[in-house]
């Protein structure tokens, strides 16, 4: 049989249609939308699932060149450094600290969980880093971007892995964030305070972060942003080859992360750049969705096969630590009441899946009992790019001691 391949460009073009075509599945199937499902893994997985099906068959239909993959994932985690603001950080002040202390320190504990269980059953430690805050802090992405370093240290099928975890991990957050919120604020009475509800809604619009807002930009911000992400893409370049000459193993994207957050903070205090944060985020949303879709589309989904226990056992203990995590000392520390409890709820959404887990838990949330304006200026905050700094440190270090 004839092996169609695709080029660089026709490959893109494949993940877009699957990209419009996981929105459409999205739109007509509620339980998807319900959960959070991201659209670039439904348009992905459909891809991956009838490769998985030929090979059963022995039959090899389709050949894709996913030389924009990885253009396209630093482009996104170049855009999460724009977002990374010390400005930001000042609205917010403690909790935002706080908050973010409590999911580094939560990361942490994944992989070592993860660390110790796969040694339980027989596999390579870094398994357990796959298995932990790569996938359940990080998301798919993040699991996807630090794939080809896993596979590199020995961890088989270390993309499959990556994906099959971070899917398991959004269902686990959907579906429990808003419920243990809900027994929280049932149980011990955390209701909203009762201020007026439209004053309540304009004070959370009011603090939210600028990547939450709408704004209408003129194509001059768009050509500009695009531009200042290449540039720093390009120095990002420059200083992971400098660390990685330092014996440091590290992501790709890195350094261009890291050259995003100094032009955004030296634009927030000089205005150098005059930065459109809106035009900065929808330029990286655009090249996360096309990034997803494209390392789904060649995904190996046979190479699961004898990981079933192992993911099912680890999966089932990390969820019952992000529920206890929440439970207490979280409540506790972000105040006892209901915006703490609402935060609760984002936490367990990004702590498991993704801020769109977080975001869709804490909304239902407020739709039946009440506004929450302070978990919508932290959570968001934290749970959109500073863990993914701090996750990326953590995902390293545990790389480079098990390598």
């Amino acid at each position: 049989m004839r092996v169609l391949t695709l080029d660089s460009i026709q490959t893109l073009a494949c993940g877009g249609l699957l990209l419009l075509a996981g929105y459409a599945i999205r739109r007509r199937v509620p339980l998807l939308a319900r959960f959070s499902i991201p659209a670039p893994v439904i348009g992905g997985l459909l891809v991956a699932l009838l490769m998985l099906v030929c090979r059963h068959w022995n039959i090899t239909p389709i050949r894709f060149d996913t030389g924009f993959e990885q253009p396209l994932m630093i482009a996104f985690f170049t855009g999460i450094g724009f977002n990374a603001s010390t400005t930001l950080l000042k609205i917010g002040g403690r909790q935002i600290l706080l908050f973010l202390g409590l999911a580094s320190g939560l990361a942490i504990v994944q992989n070592l969980l993860g660390v110790g269980l796969a040694k339980a059953f027989g596999l390579p430690p870094l398994f357990g880093v796959v298995t932990g805050s790569a996938t359940l802090a990080g998301g798919p992405a993040t699991g996807l971007a630090f794939a080809p370093l896993f596979a590199s240290a020995g961890v088989q099928g270390a993309k499959s892995v990556a994906l099959a975890n971070a899917m398991a991990g959004i269902v686990c957050g959907s579906i429990l964030g808003a419920p243990l919120a809900a027994f929280l604020i049932e149980r011990l009475g955390l209701y909203p305070a009762g201020a007026a509800r439209a004053e309540a809604e304009s004070k959370a619009a009011s603090v939210a972060p600028p990547t939450k807002r709408r704004l209408v930009e003129p194509a001059h911000a768009g050509l500009k942003s695009l531009v200042l992400m290449l540039i720093a893409m390009g120095i990002g370049a420059w200083i992971s080859t400098g660390l990685g000459l330092l014996g440091l193993t590290l992501p790709a994207y890195i350094g261009a992360m890291l050259a995003g957050a100094v032009i955004r903070n030296i634009d927030d205090h000089l205005g150098w750049f005059g930065l459109s944060t809106c035009s900065m985020e929808m330029i990286g949303n655009i090249s996360l969705s096309l990034f997803l879709v494209m390392a789904l589309m060649d995904l190996h989904l046979w190479d699961l096969s004898g990981m079933a226990t192992p993911l099912l056992v680890n999966l089932a203990l990390q969820t019952v630590l992000v529920l206890a995590l929440c439970c207490w000392p979280l409540l506790q520390l972000m105040g006892r009441d209901y915006d703490a409890a609402v935060m609760a709820s984002g936490f367990t959404g990004f702590m498991l899946g993704t801020t769109a887990n977080a975001m869709a838990c804490m909304s239902s949330l407020t739709e039946r009992f009440g506004p929450a304006p302070r978990a919508f200026l932290v959570a968001p905050v934290v749970g959109a790019f500073l863990i993914d700094f701090t996750n990326a440190v953590i995902i390293t270090v545990f790389v480079n001691v098990w390598k």
